[in-house]
């Protein structure tokens, strides 16, 4: 691994100048660090940038003026890695839009690479292991030592180069137009920032298998959680994963949570001197006609009429057929409730990029799946 230099910009005047050498760049290779592992509330602490074969390091959390540079940086191209999350928390930060992206996870996908994190493909190109000693750290905490700054800087080190080589490729193919439709995609999906909690939030995975008794459990269950992890300013999977919210729900549900309660890691049973007990308590009494209902749809519909189902089949057929002609996954062609959206409509193409259409519309036509 090349040896890392940076600047770390703490102070006005190095914001000041930062601002002043990014305006005479036109691209520049970005990257973020928060805090979401070991707080409540998520934070950016740290933002990364390298341009003109130098690496700056921005302390957001500094006492800093960075209306002009988020102005700047929204001029900017920027090369990025898996830039869904750093946007979204951009945008919440700052109220931040890209206007320009080139994003080398979603390259990596069109290419049909089936490794696509920064480290496997930097090894993958260029035969450089990046340090994950780091990766799981507190950017909240401050100094930061000089191995986490080292981490943080890796992260843009090789971002351009890997761009020109995954660029390379993708002009081989001919897939320009796809990456640029799904990188503009990324930028407009990511103004909607992070999803504020609402009364159905509670609604986590696999609670719709749960009975009523279960699913007022769960109510209880995850306000509790969310109430101490506030209070602890801690992550909410830190206080109680999704897995033993849901076991102690169907617990309830079945009358014996004390038995399952009993049988959890210590460190959870822990939890009974924090409520999770009172907690269960309320889930079993709790009026069962309290809890939230899921909102109605207005255009929900019915199952899948046998012709539709058919229509169902021909359309994912078609679709794995030029997904393997094409080396990449299938789901990138066609999601599984997009094609059970075509099944019921075919003219309905909304949330379609182009390219997608471009290759389904045989099928949408009525051609025949490929054999």
């Amino acid at each position: 691994m090349e040896e890392i230099s940076f600047k770390f910009i703490d102070t006005q005047d190095s914001v000041d100048e930062l601002c002043e050498l990014i305006e005479e760049e036109s691209e520049l290779a970005l990257d973020s660090e928060a805090d979401n592992l070991h707080h409540y509330d998520t934070k950016l602490c740290l933002i990364q940038l390298r341009f003109d074969e130098k690496t700056f390091l921005l302390d957001v959390l500094a006492e800093l003026d960075l209306q002009r540079f988020w102005k700047i940086l929204s001029h900017k191209h920027l090369i990025m890695h898996g830039s869904d999350f750093d946007l979204r928390l951009f945008r919440d930060f700052a109220n931040f839009e890209a206007s320009s992206l080139f994003d080398s996870m979603l390259a990596s996908q069109l290419l049909g690479i089936k490794r696509i994190g920064l480290a496997a493909l930097l090894e993958e190109f260029f035969d450089v292991k990046l340090p994950k000693d780091s990766q799981k750290s507190d950017w909240s905490q401050r100094p930061l030592t000089d191995k986490m700054l080292c981490y943080a800087a890796n992260d843009v080190q090789y971002l351009s180069r890997l761009r020109d080589v995954l660029m390379s490729r993708i002009k081989e193919l001919g897939r320009e137009d796809w990456l640029q439709q799904r990188c503009v995609y990324q930028i407009q999906t990511a103004l909607s920032g992070f999803p504020d909690n609402d009364e159905q939030s509670w609604r986590i995975s696999k609670s719709d298998k749960l009975d009523a008794r279960g699913r007022a459990a769960l109510y209880e269950l995850w306000h509790w959680r969310e109430s101490l992890a506030s209070r602890l300013d801690r992550p909410p999977f830190k206080v109680l994963g999704n897995d033993f919210l849901i076991s102690l729900s169907e617990a309830t549900s079945e009358g014996n949570w004390e038995y399952v309660f009993e049988s959890l890691p210590i460190g959870i049973r822990r939890r009974k001197r924090q409520g999770l007990v009172e907690a269960l308590k309320r889930g079993e009494v709790r009026d069962l006609s309290s809890v939230p209902r899921r909102p109605q749809r207005v255009d929900t519909k019915g199952p899948l009429s046998q012709a539709e189902l058919d229509r169902q089949e021909s359309i994912k057929q078609y679709r794995n057929k030029r997904a393997e002609e094409l080396s990449i996954d299938p789901t990138l062609i066609a999601t599984r409730s997009i094609v059970a959206q075509l099944a019921r409509d075919p003219a309905n193409l909304h949330g379609l990029l182009e390219w997608q259409k471009e290759l389904l519309m045989p099928c949408l036509n009525g051609a025949s799946p490929p054999s």
